[in-house]
């Protein structure tokens, strides 16, 4: 028998913001009734500060999801989108402190509902890991992707970790042998990454990093913000503070936080960790 906190004794027999919500302007939905678990999650948020105003939940599964569920939109209301996305599944376990480790995957859908409903706020399609690559396992529906990123986020080692997080080879099991190659490969890559960090880093004069900012604008961030009406202009550079000004349809686009901050995760990707994106003063 699993042991349960308090906290999520009471998520589970007074769940919170149970049900449909009046005037949401953004719905994610995640799992299925064919695989155990689903969860619908509605949200209504502000279009000018991008905060959550509120949120609800509909829900199919056990005391664990309707638990991390009501979690969720606790933890998620009066947050911006912005700060709201920073959410980790963990940290929805914590929340109801911790989870049994075979109910974690409860949490994973928490985590996966909101980031489609955040999807659905943008106009976008559900996040890549939910609508792409190979399915791993028919027996609960789970794709390669999606137990990537579990595996990645969490250090998973084991196929039980796997199922934990995911259910994925909690079925009939021939999905075992796949699961024990997508760790092997996010660990693989993982090592990769830390003796690619590990190497002494050059420093950048300004007007070399200045000149890599522009290129990474230029190849990796401007071709898509143009093909919906929209572009960035580089205005300074203060150490390692970029100030940008948002230009055409981003510059009143409600979702400008959201585009800021995904230039600034490209950015510290392609030209250095310690980068800072910020909107110049009109």
């Amino acid at each position: 028998m699993w042991e349960y906190s308090e906290k999520v004794r009471d998520h589970f027999f007074q769940p919170r913001n149970v049900g449909t919500l009046e005037g949401a302007n953004a719905v994610g939905e995640v799992g299925s009734l064919a695989c155990g678990d689903a969860l619908k999650l509605f949200l209504k948020i502000d279009p000018e500060t991008e905060k959550i105003l509120d949120a609800s939940f509909q829900t199919f599964g056990c005391g664990s999801a309707i638990a991390s569920s009501s979690a969720l939109t606790e933890m998620i209301k009066g947050k911006t989108v912005e700060e709201a996305l920073k959410i980790t599944n963990q940290d929805i376990a914590d929340y109801l402190g911790g989870l049994p480790k075979e109910k974690m995957h409860c949490s994973v859908m928490g985590r996966d509902a909101f980031h489609a409903a955040v999807a659905c706020y943008k106009g976008e399609e559900a996040p890549r890991e939910q609508i792409e690559g190979e399915l791993v396992c028919e027996c609960f529906g789970v794709s390669d992707e999606q137990i990537r990123r579990a595996v990645r986020e969490n250090n998973l080692s084991t196929i039980q970790e796997v199922t934990d997080y995911t259910k994925a080879g909690g079925g009939c099991g021939l999905c075992h042998e796949k699961i024990e190659d997508i760790i092997a490969d996010v660990k693989a890559e993982t090592k990769a990454a830390k003796n690619e960090v590990s190497k002494p880093r050059k420093a950048m004069t300004n007007i070399q990093k200045i000149g890599r900012i522009q290129e990474v604008l230029e190849k990796e961030i401007k071709p898509s913000l143009q093909q919906d009406g929209g572009d960035v202009e580089l205005i300074d550079l203060d150490g390692d503070i970029v100030k940008i000004a948002l230009r055409g349809l981003c510059s009143s686009c409600p979702s400008s936080a959201l585009t800021k901050a995904g230039i600034e995760n490209k950015l510290r990707e392609l030209v250095h960790p310690d980068l800072i994106v910020q909107e110049a003063p009109l």
